[in-house]
């Protein structure tokens, strides 16, 4: 057995991606020569002082690129002719955009790494109304997007509305869904080199890809009730982010619900700072929760973005963003620079899925869905500590002692079952630790798939790591 130890200070990304790539610059340079077996994981732990969970993510990668071969009770060795890995997988930049998902989900396994909405029929009207946009738009579903017809705003205006509160149509821009929105409003906003403000758990994609355009990204704490006010105002005060992405309503992961103190707070010190604030409800408009939205409290200042993936349909990447007066032109123009432009076929549809009730129906019926499956994780999970909603489509759940996130993730891969970690959720690099997982359970087909996933992560959940026999 080798004596070789990676140096966790070097490299991009996360420690397991470097780790990682690491172990594969040893392999190339011949530090670790073919046959050579690696340290065991727990070993290797120890002594560079990481979790054994991180070092099994770095030698599954490695073990994914075809470097190193894993045989229980014998150990991991270093292969004869290793599969070279595609190159769009072997730069560091990748690694670190990436997550902790896998670029391509394995087959064969359980899906409960995704939120997107729930299998209840939508094709049927979704081809219906396809089929009604082809015969009576022949030419403009075969060009661009040339003219923003006025009901697409109209629609954009009702599915945003919440409550007594309606954007104004002026305020509008459609977008390639809700991410595209998101990432458009930071593009037209703020320049490279600008910090954004997130939640330290947050929907990482969006802090990846602000880093991408050239941005920086900082940290707010939160707890049971979102983003903390007090280190918003520290942060504000310190770090002088130009806009913070906040979830009020069912955020993403932790479920969170801001009250209405909390966030009149959140607005007022985004006020006091000149911070803009996008306010992804997504999630939100499925839980019915009336709390008055940031844009409704500090409407010159707040970017309100919704779409149809999560309640709708995924497939359908249509969604609207409402801006602050006069900034609904410069927010389109810089959608159409980050995105590519709109295509005509995708928000005639969205539009009128919205318009006719369609979309309305169809969230009702997903939720509807949700809450069976929700009420199972109940009974399945009773006794073990999660948060959830019975309008949203995951769990977030605490791991029992002596799970760690990541070697959780990587037992229940091992039985077939892709969950997701915390790291996924983390904006940046933070020594906090919370021991947690997300179960996304819309993708399933069937509600005896879902059970019989929950039963398989209980079953984990309760032989503890003793049921979980990692490569060593």
């Amino acid at each position: 057995m080798t004596n070789w130890l990676p140096d966790i200070q070097q490299g991009h990304g996360p420690l397991y991606a470097r780790i990682a790539d690491q172990i594969e610059h040893a392999i190339g340079n011949g530090a670790l020569p073919v046959g050579a077996k690696l340290p065991p994981q727990r070993n290797l732990a120890y002594d560079i002082g990481v979790t054994i969970g991180t070092i099994g993510r770095a030698y599954n990668i490695v073990r994914e690129r075809g470097l190193v071969s894993g045989e229980v009770g014998r150990g991991t060795y270093v292969l004869d002719h290793p599969e070279r890995r595609p190159p769009e997988q072997s730069d560091p930049l990748t690694t670190s955009l990436a997550g902790t998902r896998p670029l391509v989900a394995p087959v064969g396994k359980l899906r409960f790494d995704s939120t997107a909405a729930p299998d209840i029929g939508q094709g049927t009207v979704l081809s219906e109304l396809l089929g009604e946009v082809s015969n009576e738009h022949h030419a403009d579903i075969a060009s661009y997007a040339r003219n923003f017809p006025d009901h697409w705003f109209e629609a954009g205006c009702l599915w945003l509305g919440r409550g007594g509160f309606r954007p104004r149509p002026e305020n509008i821009v459609p977008t390639l869904g809700a991410h595209a929105a998101v990432v458009a409003v930071i593009a037209a906003v703020t320049a490279p080199g600008d910090r954004i403000a997130f939640e330290t758990l947050t929907y990482s994609q969006v802090s990846r890809s602000v880093g991408l355009i050239g941005r920086r990204t900082t940290m707010v704490e939160s707890d049971a009730f979102g983003m903390i006010p007090d280190d918003f105002e520290r942060v504000c005060a310190q770090q002088h982010p130009k806009l913070a992405f906040l979830m009020p309503s069912a955020q993403n992961p932790t479920v969170a619900v801001m009250p209405l103190a909390r966030r009149q707070a959140i607005a007022d010190i985004a006020r006091k700072y000149g911070v803009w604030l996008v306010e992804d409800d997504l999630y939100g408009a499925m839980t019915g929760d009336q709390t008055p939205l940031l844009a409704e409290l500090a409407p010159e200042r707040t970017f309100l973005v919704g779409g149809l993936s999560k309640s709708v349909a995924a497939g359908v990447r249509g969604g609207w963003v409402a801006c602050p007066p006069n900034f609904g032109q410069r927010i389109r123009i810089a959608h159409k620079m980050v995105s590519g432009g709109l295509p005509f076929i995708l928000a005639e549809l969205c539009a009128r899925l919205v318009l006719s009730g369609s979309a309305a129906a169809l969230r009702s019926q997903g939720i509807e869905e949700v809450r069976a499956r929700e009420a199972i994780a109940r009974e399945v999970f009773e006794g073990i500590e999660f948060a959830s909603h019975p309008c949203i489509p995951f769990l977030w759940m605490k791991l029992p002692d002596p799970w760690l996130s990541g070697t959780f993730k990587q037992a229940a891969l091992q039985e077939g079952v892709l969950v997701d970690d915390e790291d996924e959720f983390k904006a940046g690099r933070t020594d906090r630790v919370f021991h947690r997982i997300r179960i996304g359970f819309s993708s399933p087909p069937q509600r005896a798939e879902v059970r019989a996933g929950f039963q398989t992560l209980k079953r984990l959940l309760d032989s503890g790591r003793a049921g979980y026999d990692s490569f060593e």
